[in-house]
């Protein structure tokens, strides 16, 4: 903000022109162009298809894992014929600046809950959690499949713009928002909890450690 004010100070003197374009060029680097950033419900294939390019650059594979602590990861990949079925049941939410799609994140319904191997157990954790008194199962709600910011949009909000979104579109039809994080991803838990999100469970599986966190939409 305060770069913003200087240059537009400095760019009320007009002997100052080639200082004024270089400050120009600092403020757009420093400042990203973000007014053209759509939160949506994906509708094409090709929003589809780059969710699935974005997935795949962010997956544990591909981070180095010096970086998975200070960036974080995605753990599950999905292929065109299965998101194309998950967004005709729910639309998945995406962020999207100049018609590119740079984050996301998925909704997956209770039908696809056996569709997706590396997800079955926390799915069968479900029927061993009680949420305020209450068996899980017994509450209307659906798991948000993965969330995923392009690394050059991280830090500029898109993270609770995406939550938002899910709010905006899904807390009138649902009770919870449920969601599983990696214990050995400290980004992404406490990006969640400032959203909103609380830890439930904890469980093992054979590959990690797993937080089960929900997103209460009677509470907010």
């Amino acid at each position: 903000m305060l770069l913003v004010i200087a240059l537009t100070n400095f760019m009320r003197k007009p002997q100052n022109n080639l200082n004024c374009h270089y400050f120009a060029l600092l403020a757009i680097a420093l400042y990203p162009r973000t007014l053209d950033m759509e939160f949506k419900l994906a509708e094409t294939a090709t929003e589809l298809r780059q969710i699935l390019a974005l997935q795949a650059q962010n997956h544990a594979f591909k981070v180095p894992p010096e970086q998975r602590i200070s960036d974080g990861f995605v753990t599950v990949q999905h292929d065109l014929d299965l998101l194309t079925k998950m967004n005709a049941s729910a639309g998945q939410v995406i962020a999207v600046d100049q018609e590119q799609v740079v984050g996301y994140a998925l909704v997956m319904t209770q039908e696809f809950f056996d569709l997706i191997p590396v997800l079955a157990p926390m799915i069968k954790t479900f029927d061993k959690i009680e949420y305020l008194g209450k068996p899980l199962n017994k509450y209307h709600f659906y798991v948000m499949g993965q969330v995923c910011v392009g690394e050059a949009y991280r830090g500029k909000g898109l993270f609770r713009g995406l939550y938002n979104h899910h709010k905006k579109h899904y807390a009138t039809q649902y009770d919870l928002c449920i969601t599983e994080v990696s214990t050995s991803n400290p980004r992404s838990i406490i990006a969640h909890e400032k959203v909103g999100f609380k830890t439930i469970h904890t469980f093992k599986d054979q590959f990690d450690e797993w937080y089960i966190i929900c997103w209460d939409w009677n509470e907010s």
